[in-house]
């Protein structure tokens, strides 16, 4: 059964399909967003971690066509532009199979967009991002809630997957992904401890207190289009 993103300007909930000519854009936790956390993929300090809601709050949107395309080198991409308006706030743990929750379609010129700009801020409740769930180690049983309110730029070059995205032709459409990368926040256990993503993680100790946690998402870089890498910036 396809599920249904909420958008911060209506309670209104509407499904989303691939249309000739146009864009549609996604936002993803991927599996450690919808399955959570578990063996062998625990945190970096060996915590499980369910999550009951995970919600995220996206804006300043433009996909770009580019030439030559962007290395995401800094926060400046020249080509043209297909502004998307937002803001869109979702719960990345309701998504569909694909782990991916569909946030709105456009009209596109045709081409292919190589590049994607999106920006993390916060939403009607003060924070960009909010994690809630439960997390569990040893026998311990800890209910948490992580919020932070940090805005935070990206500006992405090509979606790297399974296949390439944002071919856009008069007779078919084509997607585009914002991904959150939740191990870039809490590190993965099963990597090397000196794994430079654990390096930077904060891990789960220091929120085994439970309760509600203020974070920073400052250099963290949760933001990628898949796995294609963004330039991150807060402002």
């Amino acid at each position: 059964m396809p599920r249904f993103l909420l958008l911060c300007a209506a309670l209104s909930f509407a499904p989303f399909a691939l249309q000739a000519g146009s864009l549609t854009l996604f936002a993803s936790g991927e599996d450690l967003a919808t399955e959570g956390f578990s063996a062998p993929k625990l945190t970096k300090d060996g915590w499980a971690l369910e999550f009951s809601r995970i919600m995220a709050t996206f804006d300043q949107i433009t996909a770009w066509q580019t030439d030559p395309p962007f290395m995401a080198e800094s926060a400046e991409i020249a080509g043209a532009a297909l502004p998307i308006s937002g803001p869109f706030t979702v719960d990345l743990v309701t998504a569909a199979e694909d782990d991916r929750v569909a946030l709105t379609t456009v009209d596109a010129t045709p081409g292919h967009y190589n590049a994607l700009s999106w920006a993390l801020v916060p939403g009607a409740d003060g924070f960009s991002l909010v994690l809630t769930g439960i997390a569990r180690k040893d026998g311990q049983e800890v209910a948490f809630t992580l919020r932070a309110a940090d805005s935070v730029l990206h500006a992405c070059g090509e979606y790297l997957g399974d296949m390439r995205k944002g071919f856009v032709t008069e007779t078919a459409g084509a997607d585009l992904e914002m991904t959150l990368h939740l191990d870039h926040l809490f590190g993965r256990a099963d990597k090397p401890s000196d794994d430079e993503m654990n390096l930077g993680a904060l891990g789960f100790d220091g929120f085994a207190t439970g309760g509600v946690h203020d974070i920073t998402l400052k250099g963290l870089h949760l933001g990628h289009v898949g796995e294609g890498h963004c330039h991150v910036s807060t402002f």
